[in-house]
C-alpha cells in the first residue's frame, strides 16, 4: 500500500510514468483533462475520456472504470495541470449512495504509490479525484476530492471543452455514452461547488482548532466570490505586495499590516497550488521576503514586518522612507512569461505614487501580460493615480484595479473579499480572449 493521502495534501512524483485508477463499487467512468496554467485545455483534444482515449502523454487503459496510463515526460510544455475525473455512469445517481471511493497513483509497474479515499460526497456526480501539476520543474499529486453538483456538462465546459449540438471542424467526439448523448446537448450553466467545496492545503493540520476554524470560513467567503464568477478552481499564482514607507509607521506600529496578511493568506489557498503566497515590501527600494505559508503566517509576521533595524537579514532602515514604486513594479513584471498560468497581485500601500507616468506607462506594458494588479488603499490617504486606473488608455486589456481599505478592521470577510477578487475574473476572461492566457 502507498502514502495515503487527505484532501488537500500533495506529495512528489518520483517516477517517470504512472498509473491513475480508482476502485470503487459504483460505475463510473475515468477520464482526464490536459490544462494549461489558467486551468483551460488549449482544445477538445485534450479531453481524454471512453470515447478520445488518448492525448499527448496520455492514454486511457480499457477497464471498467478503466486506468489513466500517463507519461510526465510527454505531456506538452504548456500543460501544467492534469486533472483525474470520476463521473457516474447512471445520471440519476449520486456518489453519497455508494462507498467512498479510492482513487491510486502507481508506477509502471503496478506499485502503488499513493492512495486517496474521498470522503464527504454526496449529491456529486462528477469529482475531480487527483490533479498531477507542475511545481518547480518537477511534478506532483495532490488529492482533491472535489464535486461539480452541476454536472458533467457544467464540469467540461467550465474548462474550455466546447460542448453543444453543433457540428464542428474537426467533429467533438460524443461527451457521455450513447443512452445519455442528451445530458450534453447544451451549454450548462456555470458550475456550482457544494459549499465544503474549498481547497485545503497540508499545513492547516499544524495550525489550532480556533485558527483552522477562521481560516476555514474566510476560504468560505473566498470560494463563493470564485464560485459566483465561473473561475473556481482556476490555478494562479498569489502576490502580496507591502508598502514600507515611513507615512506607514502607524500601520506597522499598531499591527494593521499583520493584520492584512493574515486575511490575504486565504486567497492563495483557493488560488495557488501550494497556497503560498509570494511577498515583498517596498520604498525606495525593495526586498523580496520568503514566501508565507499558511501555517506560518504569524510567525512570518513577526520575523518580517518591522519599522526599521535588521532583521532576519533584511535592513529595514535601508529600504528608504520614501515610496518608488517602479523597482518593485518592474521586478514582478521581469519575473511573467506570455502564457504562464495567471498572476495575481494584491499591492498594499496608502498612496502618494509620485511617478505617474512612468507607473501608468509600466501597467500599459504590463497589459499584454499574464497579471492582474489589485491595489489596496490603506489609511485613509490620497491615493492620486490609483483612483484613475480603470481609466488608463493604450492598454490591451484593463488589468489594473483599485479600491480602498481605510481601516480594514470595519470590513468583514465576505465584503473584503468580493472587493478583493470583484475584477480579477473580468480581467481573466478578457485576457483568454486576447490570448494572453490560455
Amino acid at each position: 500500500m502507498g502514502a495515503a493521502l487527505t484532501k488537500g495534501q500533495n506529495g512528489a512524483l518520483a517516477a517517470a510514468e504512472v498509473l491513475v485508477s480508482v476502485r470503487t463499487e459504483a460505475v463510473v467512468d475515468m477520464s482526464a483533462l490536459l490544462l494549461t496554467g489558467a486551468g483551460r485545455v488549449r482544445s477538445d483534444e485534450d479531453f481524454v475520456f471512453f470515447g478520445q482515449p488518448s492525448a499527448p502523454g496520455v492514454s486511457l487503459r480499457p477497464g471498467t472504470p478503466g486506468t489513466l496510463a500517463i507519461s510526465l515526460a510527454d505531456l506538452p510544455d504548456d500543460v501544467a495541470q492534469l486533472r483525474a475525473v470520476l463521473t457516474l455512469d447512471d445520471p440519476a445517481a449520486t456518489f453519497g449512495r455508494f462507498a467512498p471511493p479510492v482513487a491510486t497513483v502507481a508506477d509502471e509497474a503496478g506499485t502503488v504509490l499513493y492512495e486517496y479515499r474521498i470522503e464527504g460526497l454526496g449529491s456529486e456526480t462528477v469529482v475531480i479525484a487527483l490533479e498531477l501539476y507542475r511545481r518547480n520543474g518537477e511534478w506532483k499529486v495532490r488529492a482533491v476530492g472535489q464535486g461539480y453538483a452541476g454536472g458533467f456538462t457544467a464540469f467540461v465546459t467550465d474548462h474550455g471543452v466546447s460542448v453543444d449540438d453543433e457540428p464542428r471542424n474537426p467533429p467533438l467526439p460524443a461527451l457521455s455514452r450513447p443512452e445519455s448523448t442528451a445530458q450534453c446537448a447544451a451549454v450548462a450553466a456555470p458550475p456550482t461547488a457544494r459549499s465544503g467545496d474549498v481547497f485545503v492545503v497540508p499545513g492547516e493540520t499544524k495550525l489550532s482548532l480556533e485558527k483552522r476554524a477562521k481560516l476555514d470560513l474566510r476560504k468560505r467567503e473566498v470560494a463563493k466570490v470564485l464560485i459566483d464568477r465561473a473561475v473556481f478552481g482556476i490555478r494562479a499564482r498569489v502576490v502580496l505586495v507591502i508598502d514600507k514607507t515611513g507615512s506607514m509607521h502607524r500601520q506597522y506600529r499598531d499591527q494593521v499590516v499583520h493584520r492584512v496578511v493574515q486575511r490575504m493568506i486565504p486567497v492563495a489557498t483557493q488560488l495557488d497550488d501550494d497556497g503560498t503566497l509570494e511577498a515583498y515590501l517596498y520604498a525606495l527600494s525593495f526586498v523580496k521576503l520568503p514566501d508565507i505559508a499558511v501555517e506560518q503566517g504569524d510567525e512570518w509576521a513577526r520575523t518580517f514586518l518591522h519599522l526599521g533595524g535588521t532583521h532576519a537579514g533584511v535592513d529595514y532602515s535601508g529600504l528608504g522612507g520614501r515610496n518608488d514604486e517602479l523597482a518593485v513594479i518592474r521586478d514582478i513584471i521581469d519575473s511573467l512569461r506570455p502564457g504562464d498560468r495567471p498572476t495575481l497581485v494584491l499591492f498594499c500601500t496608502d498612496g502618494g505614487f509620485a511617478k505617474k507616468r512612468e507607473i501608468a506607462a509600466l501597467l500599459r506594458e504590463a497589459s499584454r501580460l499574464p497579471a492582474f494588479w489589485q491595489f489596496i488603499g490603506l489609511g485613509r490617504a490620497d491615493y492620486g493615480v490609483l483612483r484613475t486606473l480603470d481609466e488608463l488608455s493604450d492598454r490591451l486589456v484593463d488589468n489594473a484595479g483599485f479600491f480602498a481599505l481605510d481601516d480594514i478592521d470595519d470590513v468583514d470577510d465576505a465584503q473584503l473579499y468580493a472587493r478583493l477578487l470583484g475584477e480579477f475574473p473580468d480581467w481573466l476572461h478578457a485576457a483568454r480572449g486576447a490570448g494572453i492566457v490560455y
